[in-house]
């Protein structure tokens, strides 16, 4: 059974791929492209695919989509952003200007209809009606950082947190979206699976709200026969599956202590006491009156993450240059006979 970021990397792969099933019994050269990302789309990719990777699967540029970018015909570019108005602007802005000669749009999450209809009346201004060639619902609003392990905030998101929720002068409108986002990228997550989930959460509270609406929206889909998400998926576990995931929703303040322990796992560790975010460390090293920034970054593709981060079989943190590892971070990576019995 593949795991969670297993199906998240291929269904990036197959988006890469015009969202076209990639054949691997095949060796064909692959379409060149461009690939344009938000920030949000940014935060998804980079934990999962390295820039080598992303030259192997035929994208020869890659650049945000607010970035100044000059036209590049004959070319076909592939587009992985939030629906949010600011994108849907500048999307329509290069289909007025012309810079590309194909437009693969891929949303992160659904696009609404009205939405849709203002993209396609830009479109039709701007005579480039031809060069959109295909707009796609991904569904992968979700950052996925191991396999079992999955974040719903990226790095320029604050609404999604503990304080945005529990703040005293949050009005309903604003916890409504809250709520919505939540409920938008648990379903992400279920769709990206292939199965529905049982459903528990605490009662009287944001998990409980939660809960009720991933609910509703499920119903929703599931009885809708044509645009169901959950039949047919890639012949992978559906539905009516024997085997359904759980979900279990709590609010924070049931256990307020846990957040304020340091673990036992060097992962944890890092976390707290680390500048981590997607898989990767920063730490800044004064070096003959220079101050550096090193990066180190927990890669499991990495030949040299043999050693347990936080148990078995788990990569460490490494550095993309291994020879400078042990001086990146100054916590004890590898353990020791000593870390082991004290953990035990």
């Amino acid at each position: 059974m593949s795991t969670l970021r297993e199906r998240q990397l291929n269904a990036l792969k197959q988006m890469l791929n015009f969202n076209q099933a990639i054949n691997k019994s095949i060796a064909t050269e692959p379409t060149w492209k461009v690939l344009i990302y938000d920030r949000v789309g940014q935060d998804i990719i980079s934990p999962l695919i390295s820039i080598k990777e992303l030259r192997d699967l035929g994208v020869t540029l890659h650049v945000q989509l607010h970035s100044d970018r000059d036209p590049i015909p004959e070319v076909p570019a592939v587009y992985f952003c939030a629906p949010s108005e600011e994108n849907l602007g500048r999307i329509c802005q290069d289909l007025d200007n012309g810079i590309y000669d194909q437009y693969h749009l891929n949303f992160i999450s659904p696009i609404s209809r009205q939405k849709l209809e203002d993209l396609a009346a830009s479109a039709i201004q701007s005579n480039s009606v031809m060069n959109i060639h295909k707009i796609y619902d991904q569904y992968l609003n979700f950052i996925c950082l191991e396999d079992d392990l999955f974040i719903l905030k990226h790095q320029q998101s604050d609404s999604l947190s503990y304080y945005a929720i529990n703040k005293g002068d949050t009005k309903d409108t604003e916890m409504e979206v809250i709520m919505d986002n939540i409920v938008e990228s648990l379903f992400s997550v279920f769709v990206t699976i292939g199965n529905v989930p049982i459903i528990r959460s605490s009662k009287g509270n944001a998990a409980e709200m939660v809960a009720k609406k991933l609910d509703k929206k499920l119903r929703e889909n599931l009885w809708d026969a044509r645009n169901n998400l959950f039949h047919g998926n890639t012949g992978q576990a559906g539905s009516f599956s024997f085997t359904r995931p759980m979900l279990i929703l709590l609010d924070r303040n049931i256990d307020m202590a846990t957040p304020l322990h340091h673990t036992w796992t060097y992962q944890a560790l890092a976390h707290d006491v680390l500048d981590l975010s997607l898989n990767s460390a920063k730490r800044a090293k004064k070096f003959r009156a220079k101050e550096e920034l090193e990066k180190a970054e927990c890669q499991k593709s990495n030949p040299t993450a043999v050693k347990p981060r936080s148990g078995p079989g788990q990569p460490p943190l490494v550095d993309s240059q291994p020879a400078l590892r042990e001086t990146i971070i100054n916590i004890p990576i590898h353990g020791s006979t000593a870390d082991e019995r004290r953990r035990t």
